[in-house]
């Protein structure tokens, strides 16, 4: 990348997710910024940003995974030192948006807890945020700064344009995920599949019937995010007794919480597709079922783009 092309573009990384932020700086040909994130022996976070960023545009990468709370507090931190170091611009980077999933009042007396984080990421002082696969693609709206939700589907139709032939079958493992595994079976002229969930209580899914033909085929299963794994393993069983030929699992956001790894080392699923969104547990890594890919290239094209001022529509698609 030419220096002049980013001239005057500065990233800063949380703990969150250090590794994601290495690949960008490398895409992006620039290193990462020097800040020091500490905690006090109390659990107070401590931020200092060691080089001049005056009327510089800086983006700063951090997903809200686990630990959720510390890390969304580093955000906002990182974010309002970086406002008071007098920046031009500051963008909050957040490949995964923790709450996003509480993004309504489906009961008496509940907060709106996605609205009330895209306020804070506000009020911090973020002039624009970058996201990925949003959970409610109405979340861009909590916020009243530009939103640029890109999505994991481009790297995820070219692994399995790569890796998979013959008689490909998508599985929505839900009724919310009808469009995306349309879109996703239209792009790969494959057919479709859904299966008719029921959850019985929060992260406990029960997967009730397969509406399409999966017999012999090879079954794709495509979530945006999981979690517990429990829809997806679920899912996943369903399909392999209906006689799909292999069963595999594609995601954006790889939550993986509680029994989750275990879940899907126990399941009857070939592989487990995730991307680098969240950083991939050791266990998981270990197990020898998940594969990585990266977003590096996506999410650094979104930065140059916005730094430059040019269009990131066709990052979109």
């Amino acid at each position: 990348m030419n220096g002049f092309l980013t001239n005057g573009l500065t990233i800063f990384s949380g703990n969150s997710n250090p590794s994601l932020t290495q690949k960008i700086c490398e895409y992006i040909e620039i290193d990462v910024g020097h800040a020091k994130v500490k905690t006090f022996s109390d659990g107070e976070i401590q931020i200092e940003i060691n080089e001049n960023i005056r009327s510089r545009d800086v983006f700063v990468i951090q997903s809200t995974s686990s630990p959720v709370n510390d890390y969304l507090v580093e955000l906002l931190l990182m974010i309002d030192a970086c406002k008071r170091s007098s920046a031009r611009r500051v963008t909050a980077v957040i490949p995964y948006y923790g709450y996003a999933r509480q993004d309504k009042k489906d009961a008496p007396r509940v907060p709106i807890s996605a609205k009330l984080v895209a306020d804070l990421i506000t009020v911090a002082g973020a002039n624009r945020v970058i996201t990925m696969d949003l959970h409610a693609g109405q979340i861009q709206g909590f916020f009243s700064i530009p939103v640029d939700n890109l999505f994991a589907a481009p790297v995820i139709l070219e692994h399995i344009r790569t890796k998979f032939s013959g008689d490909i079958v998508i599985v929505s493992p839900d009724a919310g995920g009808v469009e995306r595994a349309r879109a996703f079976a239209k792009r790969l002229n494959a057919s479709l599949a859904i299966v008719d969930k029921r959850r019985e209580a929060p992260n406990q899914a029960k997967a009730m019937a397969l509406i399409g033909d999966v017999d012999g085929k090879t079954a794709i299963i495509l979530d945006d995010m999981v979690d517990t794994a429990g829809t997806v393993t679920e899912a996943a069983a369903i399909i392999h007794e209906k006689g799909a030929r292999e069963v595999h699992a594609c995601c954006s956001h790889a939550v993986l919480s509680g029994p989750a790894i275990q879940r899907i080392i126990d399941s009857p699923l070939t592989s487990f597709v995730v991307t680098d969104t969240i950083p991939l547990k050791p266990a998981a890594i270990e197990s020898g079922k998940f594969k990585v890919l990266t977003i590096a290239r996506l999410v650094g094209e979104a930065i140059i783009r916005s730094h430059r001022g040019d269009s990131v529509t066709s990052l979109f698609v």
